[in-house]
């Protein structure tokens, strides 16, 4: 079994061109096994595939992986999705149905995008009372329940329960009904509406916890950080190129530090 103790799994997302040896994927579980306290993680995750080759690459590197089969439709999502597109804002809403469907199933999760590194044990800075966690873009004030901020679906932590079910079902729909428009964007619209409506405790991390290339502000303070996104980057390359960079400074770090598991 995936799970903690607690029911909660660690879910990712991956397609042919980010699977690829020598792509994201790689340096992804690279991160996990030469993290802090991270390794032991990796009996949690389970890799979710877009297509049969990014599944086959997964059951070469990983003992975790699903196949998250496209029924009903012929669209081909192993090739790099651009954004806001089409297949993209398809891919978008499938992984939210997918994760709808883990908590129904009475799981919690930790969803994380594959573009990003786990320096630290994340789920150590998601506050006990919260039943729904999200990054965000840029992280201002620090005041976590101020939900004035732009939401980053890249990591999300979701707590089963009926009233976050029902925040995910709503959450769905209003996306149905709003063409053109991607997870995130959608959240942000409602999550007011819906977190009142359902009960819900949402939430946003702060940056120097969760961080990325788009709140640079805050530079990169390994002294707090647990994971780094890729986030405002364009293009599978750049962002590849410059994670590796950023877990680089992270190992420098580490080993100036001492830091140990």
């Amino acid at each position: 079994m995936a799970a903690m103790d607690d029911k909660t799994v660690i879910l990712t997302l991956t397609n042919e061109a980010f699977s690829a040896p020598g792509s994201l994927l790689d340096l992804f579980l690279h991160s996990f096994r030469a993290g802090v306290r991270t390794a032991p993680l990796l009996r949690h995750l389970v890799i979710v595939a877009a297509d049969a080759k990014a599944y086959e690459r997964c059951r070469r590197v990983h003992r975790l992986c699903y196949h998250l089969r496209a029924n009903g439709t012929a669209a081909d999502y192993s090739a790099e999705l651009p954004f806001m597109k089409r297949n993209y804002l398809d891919m978008m809403w499938r992984r939210n149905r997918f994760q709808a469907r883990v908590l129904a199933l009475g799981y919690s999760f930790v969803f994380t995008d594959v573009d990003i590194v786990w320096l630290r044990n994340p789920l150590l800075r998601v506050p006990v009372g919260a039943d729904l966690a999200m990054s965000c873009d840029k992280f201002y004030g620090d005041n976590p329940y101020d939900l004035d901020k732009k939401a980053n679906g890249g990591f999300v932590y979701a707590r089963a329960s009926a009233r976050t079910a029902a925040f995910y079902e709503a959450w769905y729909e209003a996306g149905r009904a709003r063409p053109g428009k991607n997870e995130q964007d959608v959240f942000d619209e409602l999550k007011r509406e819906l977190a009142a409506r359902h009960g819900v405790a949402a939430q946003f991390v702060d940056t120097a916890y969760l961080g990325g290339f788009c709140d640079r502000r805050k530079g990169r303070d390994f002294n707090k950080l647990c994971t780094y996104h890729g986030n405002c980057l364009v293009g599978m390359k750049t962002k590849l190129r410059k994670l590796t960079r950023v877990f680089a400074e992270w190992n420098k770090f580490r080993t100036k530090a001492k830091l140990t598991d």
